[in-house]
Formats: C-alpha cells, sequence, structure tokens
C-alpha cells in the first residue's frame, strides 16, 4: 500500500484527504500540521471578524480517513530515506512515506517599519496579520487602522467598521484594488466604503507604530489602537529549500504537481505552476482535487481553470475575471456599463464575442452569468446591457438559464440545485450549504444563498425551467 504523508493543515490539504478519500485511495495517509488545533476555514474569517458568522463556522471535521499529527513543526525532509523528522511536543517523530505532498501555505509578510515587528521579526503588541482566529481576537480597542488595499484590507476594514469600529484603510494607492479595477471603478468602491463607515486613505503609507497611533509618510497621524496588517504573504518554502528542491518564489511544480524530486508534490499557496503562484482556496482546491485523481490512478494533468476574483465584504459586490492589460490590448472592443447613481459600474473587454477581462460593481446578477461564460470560453449573447443587467435571455448557445446560472462559483452550484436541496428538506443556509456544498469555499456567495432561503421562507422555489 501506498503511505501519503502531507506537510500542512489547512485547507489544501484538508481538501486532499477528503478526495483522496472520496477516490477510495487504500493507503495510509498522515497529515503533519504545525497548529495545536484542527484546520481551520481560513476564507471566512473575516466574516467571523464582521460579526456575521459564529467562530465555529471556521470549525471543519477531522480529515476523513487518515492521522492528524498537531503541532508538528517539520525540521527535515530526508529525501534519501523517505522520512520527515517532526518536534512535536518536545520530542521527535520521524514519519516515512512513499508519497510526500507540501500543503505549507503562505506566511504573512510583516513589514520592517519600527513599531511594527516583534523581538522575533513577527507582530510587536497592538499590531496583528489576519491569518488565525488567534489574529482576529488580538484586535482590541476602538480605533483600527488596516494597511494593505488588496482584497484582504478591503474585506477587514469594511468587516470591522460593520461592527462600529473607528476604522480607517490606508493604501499606498489612490484607491483600493486599484491594480485590479482601475481609476473609476477603485474610486466607486472608495465611496462605498466611505458610505459604509471606513475612511480611506489612499496614496499613503504607514512609516511608524507607537502605542495608540500610526504615524504616515507624509507626517499625518492617526489613531491606531491595533493596526492590521493586510499586506501580502510569501510562500512557505522553507521545508522544500531545505531538502534541496527547486524554488523559485514558489515550490515548481509540473502538470502533475510534482516537484523535482517525483516523490514530493506541493500544491496550495506554496506552489508555483508555469512559472507563477496562484494564492486563494479555489485555485488550491483545484489543485488539491487534481492531485487526488492523479495519486489514485486518474491520468488527468493539471490544467487551471481561469481564475475569477470576488470580493466577500458587505459593501459591495465586486467581480473581475481575466487580466487587466486585456483592455489595452489590440484588436479588443470594450463595453462600459456607468450608472454613478446607482452605485454600479462595469468594463467589459470582447474579441470576437469572447470574453478576454471584466469589472463588474454592484451587478450581483451579472457576476454569475459573465464568470461562468468566461470560464467556459462561450461567446456573450448579444444584447451585452441585457446580460449586465441580468435579464439576458439569448439562444441556449450563449445564454445561461436562471436556473442554470450559478450562485456558488467556487463550487459550481446552480440556483437549480439549491431549489432542489430545499424541496428536499434543506430550509436553512446551513443545511442548503452541507447538502451542496455553496458557501464553503470562500464563502462571498453566502448572503446570496441566505437571501434565496429568506425568500422561500415565505414562497417556496419556483418549478424549474426545463434543462438546456
Amino acid at each position: 500500500m501506498s503511505g501519503i504523508l502531507v506537510i500542512g493543515n489547512g485547507p489544501a490539504s484538508h481538501r486532499l484527504v477528503e478526495r483522496l478519500h472520496h477516490h477510495g485511495h487504500p493507503g495510509p495517509v498522515t497529515v503533519l500540521g504545525a497548529e495545536h488545533h484542527p484546520v481551520r476555514h481560513r476564507p471566512l474569517l473575516t466574516s467571523v471578524l464582521a460579526g456575521r458568522l459564529p467562530p465555529e463556522a471556521l470549525s471543519t471535521p477531522g480529515p476523513p480517513g487518515a492521522t492528524a499529527v498537531h503541532g508538528a513543526v517539520v525540521t527535515r525532509i530526508d529525501r534519501h530515506t523517505r522520512r520527515v523528522r517532526a518536534r512535536a511536543d518536545g520530542a521527535e517523530t520521524t514519519h516515512a512515506y512513499d508519497t510526500l505532498v507540501l500543503a505549507t501555505g503562505a506566511a504573512p509578510v510583516v513589514p520592517a517599519i519600527p513599531g511594527v515587528r516583534g523581538p522575533g521579526g513577527g507582530p510587536g503588541p497592538g499590531v496583528t496579520t489576519l491569518r488565525t482566529m488567534e489574529d482576529h481576537t488580538s484586535i482590541t480597542g476602538g480605533s483600527v487602522v488596516v494597511l494593505g488595499g488588496g482584497p484582504l484590507g478591503v474585506e477587514a476594514a469594511s468587516a470591522l467598521a460593520l461592527r462600529g469600529i473607528r476604522t480607517t484603510l490606508v493604501c499606498a494607492t489612490p484607491h483600493p484594488l486599484a491594480g485590479r479595477l482601475g481609476e473609476e471603478c477603485g474610486l466607486l468602491l472608495t465611496e462605498r466604503l466611505r458610505q459604509a463607515g471606513v475612511a480611506v486613505v489612499g496614496g499613503r503609507t504607514v512609516v511608524r507604530r507607537s502605542a495608540g497611533h500610526v504615524l504616515l509618510d507624509d507626517g499625518g497621524s492617526l489613531p491606531a489602537d491595533t493596526l492590521v496588517l493586510c499586506t501580502g504573504a510569501v510562500p512557505e518554502v522553507a521545508p522544500a529549500r531545505g531538502a534541496g528542491l527547486a524554488v523559485h518564489e514558489g515550490v515548481v511544480v509540473d502538470d502533475r504537481l510534482r516537484t523535482s524530486d517525483p516523490h514530493i508534490h506541493a500544491i496550495g499557496d506554496c506552489a508555483e505552476y508555469a512559472g507563477r503562484t496562484v494564492a486563494g482556496i479555489e485555485a488550491a482546491w483545484e489543485q488539491a482535487d487534481t492531485l487526488a485523481g492523479l495519486l489514485t490512478g486518474l491520468r488527468t494533468p493539471y490544467r487551471p481553470t481561469p481564475g475569477v476574483f470576488r470580493l466577500r465584504a458587505h459593501v459591495m459586490d465586486v467581480c473581475c475575471v481575466g487580466p487587466s492589460a486585456a483592455f489595452d490590448a489590440p484588436g479588443v472592443r470594450t463595453v462600459d456599463l456607468a450608472d454613478r447613481a446607482g452605485g454600479r459600474r462595469a468594463r467589459l473587454a470582447l474579441r470576437d464575442d469572447r470574453l478576454l477581462a471584466a469589472v463588474l460593481l454592484g451587478l450581483p446578477d451579472a457576476i454569475a452569468t459573465v464568470a461562468m461564460l468566461y470560464r467556459q470560453g462561450r461567446p456573450l449573447p448579444s444584447d451585452r446591457l441585457a446580460v449586465l443587467l441580468g435579464t439576458a435571455s439569448g439562444p441556449p448557445s450563449t445564454a445561461l438559464p436562471r436556473d442554470d446560472a450559478p450562485v456558488c462559483l467556487c463550487n459550481n452550484v446552480a440556483r437549480r440545485a439549491l431549489a432542489d436541496a430545499w424541496r428536499a428538506g434543506a430550509r436553512t443556509t446551513e443545511k442548503l450549504a452541507a447538502a451542496t456544498g455553496a458557501t464553503t469555499s470562500c464563502g462571498s456567495c453566502r448572503a446570496d444563498v441566505a437571501e434565496l432561503c429568506t425568500a422561500w421562507q415565505h414562497q417556496g422555489p419556483r418549478e424549474p425551467e426545463p434543462a438546456r
């Protein structure tokens, strides 16, 4: 029997073990996790931070059919004897493997700003990253500064403001998510954040942290009982590098997710495929699904699905697909919708009716359709405005029937599947999630599922349209 050893006990590891069990892997599976607690579903952390979910929502069941060793810090990978040494509770342990999987994730960046780092290089007093439940509970006081204008910074700031905490978001660009959204869409997001109670300070950064406040690079000062760092993450590659594996930004893998040692694989935030790392649970789960199949006899190589970014924040529905550079590519036609009063904005980049990139704000009905058509490489219906307003009804080859449009993009759960689960007795958001998998990945669709659940409480789902 082939013994599989997994280093890392995060969402990628948990998904891999789950899928190995599903495929009937006959051999032993052992998971080494440095944390002293079971795996937490990190993508839902900002929903817990906002008070929209209880802390228990982060808990996941133990890996099925596997042995989990908590508090095990890997000290050495011996590729010649195929053994991994680890230290757990002060004792040295040794674990043999036939196949080793690195799912070590990424570590948050703690910038070298005076007053920010503690003695060990991690966050100092009054400073925290946002990766664990412990980070969540370390956010104290009545004023918080969030540093970083990326997705996590926006989500954290909006979550804190929802709790009534005086929150300021500081970002180096004029507007948050500027690289993804562009100037006009970024401005719209900034306006929505301010309406939600977040003070946005663009084009600035923090240069010093002192008790109770931070100093900005223009000499200004902001009150900050807690400074939350959303300044990025770097792949955790130390175990791979120590073992002599090929490492660039991440652990280099091929289309079978193998490292430079064919007995060792890597998945998730630590893995680098085709010259790039891809963060996020959706990519990690896709890699875990592929590797589980490969390790149990399926021959399907890894082919990344085109990424779809969706913001997990209550302030506004935001979705981006494709590279932003596509809008300036030769031969590209653009479609723009601007409804400033209604808080809606859309940009589409098309070539031969195929979607190359899109930015959607305040258009929830369009997000599912546009994202699915992009991923499948299908042409958009000729009535672009109807697509953006969620009223498209083109021919079957181009339009998605409303019942078949996905509500949960990560797990491809359509409204039809949710309605079927409702009719079968799943009458709460939690039961719908358990029955269909919706909301269990990034969590951005939870509000949509809850809204459907509320509506169906008063009037059950209508009979589905015929499948096409």
